[in-house]
């Protein structure tokens, strides 16, 4: 049976899209032919405009980074799918300032090539461009995967920071050479119990007996290389950041974490796992002096949880701190 609040048509992007600019009209604003969303409000010093987008059923990512202090506009493709490079070109095109525009991409290849293709009728135009590529998944970094680390919740970092530092006025590549900074100082794991809903037949798009773990897991609902049993919940967690503290490139102690939920996991769930993580990562000599708590990129309503952990420059935090007036970021663990 179909998902029960899907309309008729069987496409709930466009309705969904509708209902996100009408439910945050004082912040953004929907465009479409074809469809993008603008942010109302940015900093008048802001010279270079920051774009991102991926496929829909990650909400809040990547509208809900929309604003002052994040992102300028995004394009928002079908569910799990790239945004055309026509939603891509548009989208470039309003939030583009003075001196160009960057590019927040996960490293699928759908983004790539779409956000490329824009990106080169940009440079025609004039526009000046660069792409600031996420790939913080550990569960890829493997010689057998061509692509390499895949783009996930790191995003929501790489977005805050880039859009503070873009706040203060810095160019085109100052911004893009920050971005790769902010990325490679980023890793992330994910593990789920249940995978998400399938919209064609209501039922979940991959089987896991009872006790059984997908560690290791995407953001699309991609399975990991093996499934694994399910440990106690303290073993798992022990397992997911002794993998991500050794994938962690050197750097500072202190680093901002994110407990990201999947869709399927509860706030009461996700704060006792941020208990664990953050005691755990204390463990291992690092000091979470920056969170983020809630459900921010998901899989639909995946039932699981990742972690994201990075490595802060000194010079990093007050971009990390600054306020963010957007529909779904929430306030910092060091803001006022």
């Amino acid at each position: 049976m179909p998902l029960p609040f899907h309309p008729s048509d069987g496409d709930p992007v466009p309705p969904a899209l509708r209902g996100f600019a009408r439910a945050h009209a004082h912040l953004v604003e929907l465009r479409e032919g074809p469809a993008h969303l603008v942010a109302r409000h940015r900093d008048p010093a802001r010279r270079v405009g920051l774009v991102s987008g991926g496929g829909s059923g990650h909400e809040p990512l990547h509208a809900g980074f929309l604003g002052r202090g994040m992102l300028d506009a995004v394009a928002p493709g079908s569910v799990f799918a790239s945004p055309h490079n026509k939603q891509v070109l548009a989208a470039s095109r309003a939030a583009a300032g003075p001196d160009g525009v960057v590019h927040v991409v996960k490293n699928y290849t759908g983004d790539r090539i779409n956000f490329g293709i824009a990106a080169e009728r940009l440079r025609l135009e004039g526009v000046q461009v660069r792409r600031v590529l996420v790939d913080d998944d550990l569960a890829t970094e493997s010689a057998d995967t061509a692509t390499g680390r895949r783009g996930t919740a790191a995003t929501v970092v790489v977005e805050k920071l880039l859009g503070a530092a873009a706040d203060t006025g810095l160019g085109l590549d100052e911004l893009a050479e920050l971005g790769g900074r902010f990325a490679a100082a980023s890793r992330s794991l994910a593990v789920a119990s249940r995978a998400q809903t399938s919209a064609h037949t209501g039922e979940p798009s991959f089987a896991l007996d009872a006790g059984e773990l997908e560690h290791g897991v995407g953001i699309h609902g991609e399975r990991a290389r093996k499934t694994v049993a399910r440990p106690p919940l303290e073993e798992l967690v022990e397992k997911l950041l002794d993998e991500l503290v050794a994938g962690l490139p050197p750097g500072p102690d202190r680093v901002v974490a994110v407990l990201n939920g999947l869709g399927g996991t509860t706030q009461l769930e996700l704060y006792g796992l941020h208990d664990l993580v953050s005691d755990g990562l204390a463990r291992r000599g690092l000091e979470v002096s920056g969170a983020l708590v809630g459900t921010l990129v998901p899989a639909l309503d995946m039932a699981g949880f990742s972690v994201t952990v990075t490595r802060m420059e000194p010079d990093w935090w007050p971009w990390w701190t600054a306020p963010a007036i957007t529909p779904a970021f929430p306030r910092t663990s060091e803001e006022s």
